[in-house]
């Protein structure tokens, strides 16, 4: 089974990041609802104080006692916030308060202004009628109308959760790629360090093994058997992997490489060094197909992935590795095996660090491969193709020449 190792330190925490985002949800759906519940109260208040608004109106225009000044006086100049507007049964404009009107405008301009916003308080509410009757006989002669919207502190309230909420998120986004930039640093710092210190401590041994070398052959009971010559081989591969630790703290250099020579070099390498019932195959339609690499780190891709298709197949089964010339000058490198293969709900884990289906295993052989392809070679890599039972295909893309 799948696992991850003890390199918790760079997984993601997808349950701690989905209850953060319930909360926030919650928080916010608490927000606009409550908001909601005061604008609605709010709005019922301004539209009481509008009927009053209007009753004291209609009353004043229907009644000539003493009581008119108090109601001019305490209701109808009271009403300094909700914009309204008394119009006529033919919509002329009668009076209107709390309307913004520039007083150095002319008369068609202001015109003009009372009339976007009458058509606004249209828009907004229903308007509330007065009647118009004849204080002697009681007979209602005419009709006129008080449109209204809403008060200047309405309109702050109801836009407030939305502004709250965009600012929220915009902190949000902000935190979230700082968090991620700062937690990207980290991780290339620990990886810096890892390779560094690992072609650190291989440089000891291999100058060591180097020496012995050169005493093994004046031995005359080793020479002619071939021994000094595969442990030259594997001396060449042990400075080969120096190399590649060392390139992993510093930007390579990419050069022009034929893309089928060096994929040859690494199944040289391997074929004798497992199993003699697996097969590795290479296949193209063009052997001069070439691409801008850092050889030594594109190597030990190939063999990064050969190897772990090694793992998945066990002691028999076949690697191909197929060629292509893409479009857009991109070559395509497909390494399939006949292995188990994998579920597809692990899929998109097989990249992460730390991640591996072996019972011994750091994770790193994949997470570095897509490091190096990705960051240095500006590529890709990724599972083309996976099925249980049947094996697994990896896709490379690279830049041509």
């Amino acid at each position: 089974m799948a696992r991850l190792s003890s390199m918790d330190f760079y997984q993601d925490n997808t349950n701690l990041k989905w209850i953060i985002l319930a909360v926030s949800v919650i928080i916010s759906t608490s927000t606009i609802y409550y908001t909601n519940i005061l604008v609605e109260q709010l709005k019922e208040r301004e539209r009481n104080q509008v009927r009053l608004f209007a009753k004291a109106l209609e009353y004043t225009s229907n009644d000539t006692d003493n009581n008119i000044l108090f109601i001019t006086e305490e209701i109808i100049y009271k009403n300094n916030s909700i914009p309204t507007m008394l119009v006529d049964s033919r919509e002329n404009i009668v009076n209107f308060n709390n309307v913004d009107i520039d007083s150095l405008w002319t008369p068609q301009q202001k015109e003009r202004e009372l009339q976007r916003q009458l058509k606004e308080m249209k828009r907004t509410y229903p308007p509330i009628p007065i009647l118009l009757k004849d204080p002697n006989t009681d007979e209602v002669f005419g009709k006129q109308f008080v449109y209204y919207k809403n008060s200047f502190l309405l309109t702050q309230l109801i836009a407030y959760p939305y502004i709250q909420l965009s600012v929220i998120a915009i902190f949000g986004f902000i935190s979230y790629l700082a968090f991620n930039y700062s937690k990207t640093a980290e991780q290339n710092r620990v990886w810096v360090g890892l390779a560094k210190e690992t072609a650190h401590q291989l440089g000891t041994p291999l100058s060591s093994l180097m020496a012995w070398i050169e005493v093994l052959r004046d031995d005359p009971q080793i020479k002619g058997k071939g021994i000094v010559e595969e442990l030259d081989k594997d001396i060449r591969k042990l400075r080969v992997v120096t190399e590649r630790f060392s390139s992993i703290g510093s930007t390579p250099i990419l050069k022009d490489e034929n893309v089928y020579q060096l994929i040859n070099n690494v199944v040289s390498y391997l074929q004798p060094r497992v199993s003699s019932k697996i097969n590795i195959e290479v296949y193209t339609l063009s052997e001069t197909i070439r691409a801008m690499v850092h050889a030594p780190l594109f190597e030990w891709v190939i063999e990064n992935l050969c190897k772990n298709a090694v793992d998945a197949m066990g002691s028999t089964g076949t690697i191909a590795i197929k060629i292509l010339r893409g479009s857009e000058r991109k070559v395509f490198i497909d390494i399939s095996d006949t292995g188990k293969g994998m579920p597809k709900s692990i899929i998109s884990s097989v990249f992460k660090p730390g991640f591996t289906t072996k019972k011994r295993g750091w994770g790193l052989g994949l997470a570095l491969a897509k490091r190096i392809i990705e960051l240095y070679h500006n590529g890709r890599i990724y599972v083309k193709s996976s099925e249980e039972n049947q094996g697994t295909t990896f896709r490379i893309e690279l830049g041509s020449v």
